[in-house]
């Protein structure tokens, strides 16, 4: 399943963050895997596309997040995918 998860910080930039990002980025949570991360200026700071593979492990993924940041997640369905469905 794909997830799109957008992150605010809740304060500074601080070094623990940046270990944490880093270190998530390298070694990603079993079953995760990353699409994209990117720092984004307006209402969000970070936009990050992923794999896992339920909402159980996306909402384990994105728990540890939530002492940084104010974390939305959603399901992500493909464009091809989605037409499928219409038909």
């Amino acid at each position: 399943m794909f997830f799109i998860a957008l992150l605010k910080m809740k304060g500074k930039v601080t070094q623990a963050f940046i270990e944490a990002t880093q270190n998530s980025c390298k070694s990603p949570p079993p079953g995760i895997k990353y699409h994209s991360v990117f720092c984004t200026l307006g209402q969000y700071d970070f936009v990050i596309t992923f794999e896992a593979p339920d909402e159980k492990e996306a909402m384990k993924w994105a728990m540890p997040w939530t002492e940084f940041c104010e974390t939305q997640t959603m399901v992500a369905v493909s464009y091809d995918e989605a037409l499928k469905l219409l038909k």
